[in-house]
């Protein structure tokens, strides 16, 4: 069974398409000139949310953590929180796709594998303008879907899967209750659900030109067994085609008692 390695990057990719969606917001700021706006580009990157919280905890008031270098607010992070198989969208697991032919052979692909991936995306800011310009952003486009189409398999573009991702909540957090010498972090974080499809390895095997059937008579023989009557053989007109041209097909009858060539 698992004996032929294949690698899609489908996690990969899932990653990728989904931190392609925020990386380009931007907060905007009033500056002492009230006639001009200073306008931030949000830093996203792919971290578990302890990480920024630990290093925010660290930047309190000493000697020793004056001399580190503050995490910069506002940004984002985010990350996978869990896979699950998805069995609604399973179709069956026989269907095949063809993905490349040649000559003398075909490779095809089963059917995939449906499993929803689980998100999340942290935004983290000194002031509520910062995080509420952040989040409002990307509310709109989630109601609560938004499809992008992505090529799941590099090697197959001709191949697109449309990937739903559907926003499920939006929590937040503030410790402004905290000491005054306490940095003051607004945490948002917005949970994801993404439908991805997973793929096996690609098979190759030789084309088919020629087949058979064979029709019986039920209980037509000895001992109430079903005896043969005929073979039926298909072939290509000619033999030698190649998959993709315009060709028919010959049909040849055998008796029972004929000898199938």
């Amino acid at each position: 069974m698992m004996n032929q390695h294949f690698y899609h990057q489908r996690i990969r990719r899932a990653v990728a398409v989904f931190g392609s969606l925020f990386n380009n917001i931007n907060v905007v700021r009033p500056t002492s000139n009230t006639a001009s706006l200073n306008q931030v580009k949000v830093p996203l990157s792919y971290a578990p949310k302890r990480n920024f919280i630990d290093r925010i905890a660290q930047m309190a008031v000493g000697e020793d953590n004056e001399r580190q270098l503050a995490v910069k607010l506002p940004r984002m992070s985010f990350e996978i929180i869990s896979f699950e198989y998805d069995g609604l969208r399973q179709l069956p697991k026989t269907n095949r796709r063809v993905v490349g032919t040649g000559a003398d052979n075909r490779s095809k692909l089963y059917t995939s594998v449906p499993y929803s991936v689980q998100f999340e995306l942290n935004v983290y800011a000194k002031t509520q303008d910062d995080a509420l310009q952040i989040v409002e952003q990307i509310m709109p486009y989630f109601n609560p879907h938004y499809t992008v189409t992505a090529v799941p398999l590099a090697d197959y573009t001709d191949i697109k899967d449309d990937v739903p991702i559907t926003l499920n909540s939006v929590s937040f957090q503030d410790d402004y209750e905290g000491p005054l010498e306490q940095r003051r972090t607004i945490i948002y974080t917005l949970s994801f659900d993404m439908k991805i499809s997973f793929y096996g390895p690609v098979y190759t095997g030789p084309i088919i030109r020629q087949v058979e059937g064979q029709v019986y008579q039920q209980d037509a023989g000895l001992l109430d067994s079903d005896t043969l009557l005929e073979t039926l053989q298909v072939t290509p007109t000619p033999n030698g085609v190649n998959p993709d041209s315009d060709f028919g097909f010959n049909t040849d009858i055998f008796a029972a008692l004929d000898s199938v060539p």
